[in-house]
């Protein structure tokens, strides 16, 4: 079953399913404005195309297409997607 997410006014927007029993969400972020996503589960976010700049507890990363971040679960994190919207895979992990 997919599940439709819309935060921050429409800036960001996915698409949530499961697949082999894991959760995951595959979604774009619009530039400009930075976010806090609070976690309940240990996620793994990879970037699919464009550039987020992540804070994960204290500074800034840049992390382009084809890397990704880890957050562990009951914490949260800021991101912001630089230069245009940003596409991501969230895989919650086990």
């Amino acid at each position: 079953m997919l599940k439709h997410n819309s935060y921050f006014n429409g800036s960001v927007q996915s698409i949530g399913f499961e697949r082999n029993g894991l959760r995951a969400t595959v979604g774009v972020i619009a530039g400009g404005e930075q976010h806090h996503f609070n976690t309940a589960a240990a996620e793994r976010m990879t970037v699919i195309s464009g550039l987020l700049r992540a804070n994960l507890g204290g500074s800034w990363a840049s992390f382009p297409a084809g890397t990704y971040f880890e957050v562990g679960a009951n914490g949260g994190f800021d991101v912001q997607a630089v230069g245009g919207p940003a596409a991501y895979l969230c895989e919650f992990l086990p």
